[in-house]
């Protein structure tokens, strides 16, 4: 992940504009937020994400819409992610003994002052990297995925599907009837039994294991 923060610097120093964005990196593992303006690092802040059951989404995302007001579940304010297979965020929380674990539905949470700060620092469309273990979009495992579900695994599962002509629908995450046609076909091809599930059979078949 070390490397991945290098190599994430390297590319803000290469596309540092005169007027100097604001970009954030997430690393879901090491609970961290970091907060960039151009290639420095301005900020740093401990943050809870994901529990296991409702992940924080990996990938490249923008804020495109935000609130603030009283003080609720989401804290004082709200930034809002283009996520295309659900409704997540970078917000506080009423719970700050949570922050430094895996907690949220998904969302980043900050202990509130944490969170109004970045709120007032980083506009809509800032880009927002978040990472999670070393496999890239897979996360730190392999999960089964089932028709209905909606993640980055399943984007990537997509995306192989399509490189390989057996979904021909646009990679956005949600485990839909195109995808299910195309998870039954490819296991059909490859010889696997009709059980409709992205597996671990599937995923090795794919080439889309940890350790490819």
């Amino acid at each position: 992940m070390r490397r991945c923060l290098a190599v994430l610097t390297a590319l803000l120093m290469l596309c540092t504009p005169a007027f100097a964005e604001y970009a954030i990196h997430v690393d879901v593992e090491q609970k961290r937020l970091t907060l960039f303006q151009g290639s420095k690092q301005v900020k740093h802040y401990t943050i809870a994400t994901g529990a296991w059951d409702t992940p924080t989404p990996v990938g490249v995302f923008a804020i495109t819409h935000r609130f603030s007001g009283e003080m609720c579940g989401f804290g004082t304010c709200f930034l809002g992610l283009n996520v295309p297979w659900g409704n997540y965020g970078i917000h506080g929380t009423n719970k700050p003994e949570s922050i430094g674990y895996n907690a949220s539905h998904g969302c980043i949470r900050m202990n509130v002052e944490d969170a109004e700060e970045l709120y007032r620092l980083v506009p809509n469309g800032t880009k927002v990297i978040i990472e999670c273990g070393p496999w890239g979009e897979l996360g730190g495992s392999l999960r089964t995925l089932k028709n209905g579900d909606r993640s980055q695994q399943v984007r990537a599962v997509q995306r192989k599907l399509r490189a390989l002509g057996f979904y021909q629908g646009w990679p956005d995450g949600i485990f839909g009837d195109g995808t299910q046609k195309a998870v039954d076909a490819a296991r059909k091809a490859y010889g696997l039994s009709p059980n409709g599930l992205v597996d671990w059979a599937l995923y090795q078949k794919l080439g889309l294991t940890p350790f490819e």
